[in-house]
């Protein structure tokens, strides 16, 4: 088969990034808190024992940001909202300061001809709702679809997109399933009932987002992986089978086919999630894309301790397996499976121990890593599958969540001590390739 040498003229080049991890401002002009704020005061939580309080102060700075944004060359912008600055307690009154905060940050991106893609939320719940029973309480769905429906109301014909939720995954296993994320539960139970709160959540805010006559394209970011058997045993087929079933398809099949997938419900047993009826119409929504961030494999051991992963690549800061062909992969195999709208990489990059030389930041692994993954990227896209967009994980080195400030996935380097900005070499790359890919 010909490769095509280029991207489609049309093609989205962006960068991406996520409210609680470069806003800082926690508590400004009448933000209330998130249950990330609360989770950062949890000994032990965070590694480094650091918080989002100040992150990137991306809040204050944000048309330095805009003009970083704007001498990458690329023409879209992923972001997130923080639903608590709108919306102090997830309920209630609208913050019209919060709002005036997005407003002048997407007449920063329209002013240097920027597309605004905008998720609403990337795990940072309002902790007036969290103190309600976060996303175990039913209710905190239909909470969401009126915050979805406000936002779409005062924006929906300045942005681009608009996707519900940021791998809602990770919001269930990481959040509910082992503690690792806010809110800092562990209870499997309690992690798969979340997974259909969040899904509902999603079908509802589609709707409502409908309803208020939305003019952005609606729909979902997913983080999205093959499952790999280590050897061509039985058990480690069937546990490849059963941990796709349990992550990719456990919410694309609601998404596209309105059912969960028999062989991860099987498994789960008692712990299945109270459906109601009516549930998996709310969900079943037609979506205008298809958000996927792909960062590693699922490499699929049943021996103890797991065999390792063959990778010829490394591995990135994170610990997590380079493996590009596995994007390919994915993407064919969602084409196979599933009726797909127009894919974005909404996410894709890695983690690495990047340190200033002078005034430079040489990344070497980074710039091979995109470079590898665009390569995938392509030969899935020469094979058919529709993707319309690539978002480079992050623009910023910012708060990595529970590892604090210890991970740099940024393209541009932060000194968070005196917020200076570095573009990257892997910065400089970008820039180049797509200068070269109009």
């Amino acid at each position: 088969m010909n490769q095509s040498k280029h991207f489609p003229a049309d093609f989205t080049w962006g960068v991406a990034t996520s409210a609680f991890q470069i806003e800082g401002a926690s508590a400004a002009d009448g933000k209330g808190p998130s249950i990330w704020d609360t989770f950062c005061r949890q000994p032990g939580a965070i590694k480094d024992h650091s918080d989002g309080s100040i992150a990137c102060d991306h809040y204050h700075r944000y048309q330095e940001d805009v003009a970083l944004i704007a001498a990458l060359g690329v023409d879209a912008y992923r972001f997130s909202m923080a639903w608590s600055r709108v919306q102090p307690d997830g309920k209630g009154a609208w913050n019209e300061a919060g709002f005036a905060f997005y407003e002048r940050l997407l007449d920063a991106l329209e002013a240097n001809h920027i597309k605004a893609h905008l998720t609403l939320y990337h795990w940072d719940l309002p902790q007036g709702l969290q103190d309600d029973g976060g996303w175990m309480n039913r209710a905190t769905a239909h909470r969401f679809a009126d915050y979805a429906a406000e936002v779409a109301r005062r924006f929906g014909d300045r942005l681009a997109t608009i996707a519900t939720h940021n791998e809602p995954w990770c919001t269930a296993n990481l959040g509910y399933g082992n503690a690792q994320f806010a809110p800092g539960v562990a209870d499997a139970r309690q992690a798969i009932q979340v997974s259909h709160h969040l899904l509902l959540s999603h079908g509802l805010a589609m709707t409502a987002m409908r309803a208020v006559g939305s003019k952005a394209k609606l729909g979902i970011v997913l983080n999205q992986w093959t499952a790999d058997p280590a050897t061509d045993s039985a058990a480690d087929h069937a546990m490849a089978e059963l941990e796709y079933a349990r992550s990719v398809q456990w919410f694309m099949d609601p998404i596209f086919k309105g059912r969960y997938p028999e062989l991860a419900l099987r498994a789960h047993g008692a712990d299945a999630p109270q459906v109601h009826d009516g549930d998996f119409g709310a969900i079943c929504q037609p979506i205008d894309f298809l958000g996927c961030n792909y960062y590693f494999r699922s490499w699929c051991s049943a021996a103890t301790p797991p065999l390792p992963a063959p990778g010829k690549e490394g591995f990135t800061d994170m610990g997590w397996e380079i493996h590009p062909q596995g994007l390919t992969e994915l993407l064919l195999k969602l084409k196979g499976e599933y009726d797909l709208p127009p894919i974005y990489i909404t996410e894709n990059g890695m983690a690495n121990p990047d340190q200033l030389v002078g005034s430079e930041v040489p990344d070497a692994g980074r710039i091979a890593f995109v470079r590898a993954h665009l390569h995938a990227l392509q030969a899935a896209m020469d094979q058919g599958v529709a993707v319309h967009g690539y978002f480079l994980w992050s623009l910023l080195d910012n708060f990595e969540w529970n590892s604090g400030y210890e991970k740099r996935f940024g393209i541009i380097h932060v000194d968070y001590a005196t917020q200076q900005r570095t573009f990257k070499d892997s910065a400089i790359w970008y820039r180049d390739f797509i200068a070269s890919h109009p």
